[in-house]
């Protein structure tokens, strides 16, 4: 287990604890040679002072010396009783632990409160206000996004379609769905920007290949006609298509883009609540989706999708990099100064982490006994002793400090009591 395993830090670990035993053991040593010292000397002036200081750090210590050494194994190798309780109560110490993280980690109301504390949304947006970190982020964007990509086969999305949301998209009845998106549509205007795209290409097309309309335009005239006739009506004709797609794509009030929304709203109403339309449009959809080629479409349409994105990744210049960019610097300026933004975002994180310790706490907080059920009792308890055996060996140095301390004090209440 890497728990178990010894690294450069252990070492210094090790070391550090060696030197404040030897520090604690030192103390006791030095308490005994000055008890020893003074023990013949006469007690009934400073040098009984010194020698109850002495005898009582020596208590001290040793008190101490075992309180510590029981923790983890038997003093001097004897059995005593309560003694090496790291090693025979493991299994107790890892439920403890488990309940204790339980209780006072593992609760929704302790993890909204750090993460309001840690103030995430901020933080993020300071950190985004650097152009590195910005960089940064867009390279981890990249490299997650194309390992995702990369990850996708051309199969798996297949069988995705064939398997699962094509059947499902068969048993759903589109029109009323369709209709009440159709309605939304028209209502807010979002195809607008659609009719004047398609408005523009054409009409650029039609300027940039006069040709092609009079040759189009000219296999439909009449053969009696005089080609001079026929040119003139075709140039006539085209110059007039062209100023109205102009009209039609600048004026949004112009009588073909309003007879374009009436029949757009039509069939909006008719998807939803006339039965023929909506017979007639589950009809086409059961044709379109039975047709095995709308599988092999979409998968050939995703991986052109895919295929393009993963070159706009590897190019630092193209829109992709440039527009994220862009948006990441934007999301900072909010991050920073839209105290809503903030509020929203921590109440989602909060929600999120209510639900992972409510959902999973205590399976995280069982990973404590399991792991410390695992655990060898003899190298287990040394490893324990060596995170903390330095800092309990300062109860060893204390315990001589105060020792000695309440050794002066009871040899000058009992110089006192007896005069």
């Amino acid at each position: 287990m890497s728990f178990l395993v010894e690294t450069p830090a252990d070492l210094e670990r090790r070391r550090g604890l060696r030197r404040m035993r030897v520090v604690a053991t030192s103390l006791l040593v030095i308490a005994a040679v000055v008890w020893l010292l003074t023990l013949r000397m006469d007690q009934s002036g400073v040098w009984g002072y010194v020698n109850f200081a002495a005898k009582a750090a020596m208590v001290g210590a040793l008190a101490d010396w075992f309180a510590v050494v029981a923790l983890f194994k038997h003093p001097l190798g004897i059995p005593v009783p309560h003694t090496a309780l790291v090693k025979k109560r493991k299994a107790e110490l890892g439920r403890s632990l488990e309940e204790f993280v339980t209780q006072n980690f593992m609760t929704e109301e302790i993890a909204r409160d750090r993460l309001l504390a840690a103030d995430v949304p901020k933080r993020l947006g300071v950190w985004l206000a650097e152009e590195p970190n910005r960089k940064r982020a867009m390279t981890e964007v990249v490299r997650v996004g194309r390992v995702g990509l990369e990850r996708v086969k051309d199969e798996d999305v297949k069988d995705l379609l064939d398997d699962f949301l094509l059947p499902r998209l068969s048993r759903e009845p589109i029109a009323p769905i369709a209709g009440t998106l159709l309605d939304g549509i028209v209502e807010d205007g979002v195809h607008h920007g659609l009719v004047e795209l398609t408005l523009e290409h054409l009409q650029l097309w039609l300027q940039e290949n006069p040709q092609a309309f009079a040759e189009v335009m000219g296999e439909r005239a009449p053969w009696w006609s005089p080609p001079w006739v026929d040119g003139r009506v075709i140039n006539w004709t085209y110059k007039q298509v062209v100023e109205w797609l102009s009209d039609v794509r600048y004026n949004t009030h112009h009588p073909a883009r309003i007879a374009l929304d009436d029949l757009l709203r039509t069939l909006s109403a008719d998807l939803q609540n006339d039965p023929e339309v909506q017979e007639r449009a589950e009809a086409l959809k059961a044709r379109l989706l039975a047709n095995p080629q709308v599988s092999v479409t979409l998968v050939s349409l995703w991986g052109s999708f895919k295929e393009t994105l993963l070159g706009a990744m590897d190019d630092e210049t193209s829109y992709f990099h440039t527009r994220g960019t862009e948006l990441l610097e934007h999301l900072s300026g909010r991050l920073q100064h839209d105290e809503e933004v903030r509020a929203r975002i921590d109440g989602h994180l909060g929600d999120l982490v209510g639900f992972f310790v409510n959902t999973y706490g205590g399976e995280l907080a069982q990973v404590i006994s399991y792991t410390v059920d695992q655990w060898d009792a003899e190298v287990a308890s040394e490893r324990i002793e060596l995170f903390v055996g330095r800092d309990l060996q300062f109860i060893r140095i204390n315990g001589t400090i105060i020792g000695a301390l309440a050794g002066v004090i009871i040899h000058a209440i009992s110089q006192a009591v007896g005069h």
